[in-house]
């Protein structure tokens, strides 16, 4: 028999505000973090209880500097979390103390609830509630064991065809009506946590992205179960439904009648099959255990800090940025501008490769080309919007401005790392903005300005490094030369492949770095 909620899964926009939240705010344990299953390159957070019991979890894809998406038709509305009934004024005293605005208390269907906004302004009710216990109590350093989460309380569905919501949810997930109000139609499981259909006929439609719920879980005893309600599903014709080996449990997905996507997921194997208790959420770990997808997902997925500990204070500047700080940074910054289509994640192993101490800030473009990041506007293959590149040349020198005050860094210890398009808008900030580029780096780069002005680039040393089977390795030469005519010290390399960067660049731009001054 399924039995209630396994785990409900949202989207966050900014990592560090979540767990800030999460676990800062609300007290709850940070159980496991992972590449995503989906996508190893999305970072996946699980809270909940002492051991992440199922019936405790509340999962995040983080989706770190991404689009805002909007609750609504076929989506989950709010998350709720149950607590003592009498600890209603504890948290809604430290929800005024910590600047929060909390709504409420009122009353549900008989229970205390106080409404919050986590920091994406996803609606979290704290649900006062006698007949869920924590099935293994957690309790953070600032928040008193009787006024802690003990569990999931449930969620509240907003349906178009609530009557066929409904009806699934009783007929293949074992929940039953339990009472209604209005709009909203109660659904009890056999461990007492809820489900809130809301007649959402005439709501605005739902837009996936940050700040939504991506789906509920519900629990299933094992295997054998699982496949079950798989060949139920699958005879009812209810659509499409897929199986997946998530490692820590093994799940179905399907879609309700009402767009909701819902999960079926295992008990089994839990939370500890790669840490013990004491350790729990302590490690990242890869899709499938690999060493050197571990490797590039330290670097490349977002990093942040538990509540209490140092972390980097993100600023609010011109362009969306990363930083990767090493665990012994020793001083060099290399500042990284990625290719057409790419984002701010690209270039971070490379970076971390030449210099596994150097602090790495990784810079997204802001121009767009087929909803794809890049440096500036471009006509064709070999056309470029001369006023966009000068736009964005202004803007990027003052964020460079910006962030080495706001974020201390040495100038003199900076080195600019580009690829291709990225590469590009720092030729031309060599000449038109000559002096604030002191080292740079050019991967597979062309001459972006058509008529670049005379500039004295005397105090820059630059890196041209070109692909010998590139299309655009013949640029190299003339930007080379120009660059020499304004006064720069440049050296030209060439390495085999074409033109994207791979691991022939590291040893190259090493030994480049490693010259004397």
């Amino acid at each position: 028999m399924v039995a209630g909620i396994h785990h409900i899964t949202l989207i966050t926009r900014k990592v560090q505000a979540n767990v800030d939240f999460y676990v800062g705010f609300l007290g709850m344990r940070l159980v496991k973090r992972t590449g995503g299953f989906e996508d190893a390159a999305q970072l996946h957070l699980l809270y909940g209880d002492a051991v992440g019991s199922p019936g405790s979890l509340i999962t995040f894809l983080v989706w770190e500097d991404g689009s805002p998406g909007r609750a609504g038709v076929g989506q989950v509305g709010e998350i709720s979390l149950a607590i003592d009934p009498a600890s209603i004024g504890y948290w809604l005293t430290r929800a005024l103390s910590a600047g929060l605005k909390p709504e409420g208390p009122s009353e549900e269907f008989g229970e205390p609830v106080l409404r919050l906004k986590d920091p994406d302004g996803v609606i979290v009710k704290l649900v006062g509630t006698n007949t869920l216990q924590a099935a293994a109590p957690w309790t953070s350093d600032t928040i008193p064991q009787e006024h802690a989460i003990a569990r999931i309380r449930g969620a509240t569905l907003f349906s178009e065809t609530p009557e066929e919501t409904q009806a699934m949810l009783v007929d293949h997930f074992d929940y039953r009506p339990l009472a209604t109000s209005g709009a909203i139609s109660r659904l009890v499981s056999e461990p007492g946590d809820i489900l809130d259909i809301r007649d959402a006929r005439g709501f605005w439609t739902s837009a996936p992205g940050t700040g939504t719920v991506d789906h509920v879980a519900f629990r299933a005893a094992d295997d054998a179960e699982l496949q079950s309600v798989h060949i139920t599903l699958q005879a009812i014709d209810s659509g499409p439904t897929t199986m997946h080996d998530r490692k820590y449990f093994r799940s179905l997905y399907v879609r309700e009648p009402g767009r909701i996507l819902f999960e079926l997921a295992t008990d089994a194997p839990g939370m500890l099959i790669d840490e013990d208790e004491a350790t729990l959420g302590t490690r990242l770990f890869a899709p499938g255990d690999s060493p050197k997808l571990l490797a590039e997902l330290n670097v490349i997925l977002p990093q942040f800090s538990m509540p209490g500990e140092p972390r980097v204070i993100y600023r609010d500047l011109p362009f969306i940025h990363r930083f990767f700080t090493p665990d012994e940074p020793n001083g060099n910054v290399f500042i990284l501008l990625h290719g057409s289509g790419a984002n701010e994640t690209t270039m971070l192993p490379l970076g971390h490769k030449i210099d596994p101490d150097a602090t790495l800030l990784s810079v997204r473009g802001r121009a767009l080309e087929e909803g794809a990041p890049r440096w500036f506007r471009r006509n064709g293959p070999m056309s470029f919007d001369q006023a966009d590149i000068a736009n964005e040349a202004e803007a990027f020198a003052a964020f460079i401005d910006g962030a080495i005050h706001a974020y201390g860094l040495d100038p003199d210890r900076i080195v600019y790392v580009g690829y291709s398009n990225g590469a590009n808008l720092l030729n031309a900030m060599l000449s038109l903005h000559p002096h604030l580029i002191r080292r740079a780096v050019l991967l597979r780069s062309v001459a972006a300005l058509g008529n670049p002005p005379a500039a004295d680039m005397s105090d820059a040393q630059v890196l041209v490094v070109a692909g010998e089977k590139d299309l655009y390795g013949p640029y190299a030469q003339p930007l080379t030369e120009h660059l020499r005519n304004g006064g720069a010290k440049v050296e030209l390399a060439t390495v085999p492949g074409g033109h994207e960067f791979d691991d022939a660049d590291v040893p190259v731009i090493q030994a480049w770095l490693n010259k004397p001054v």
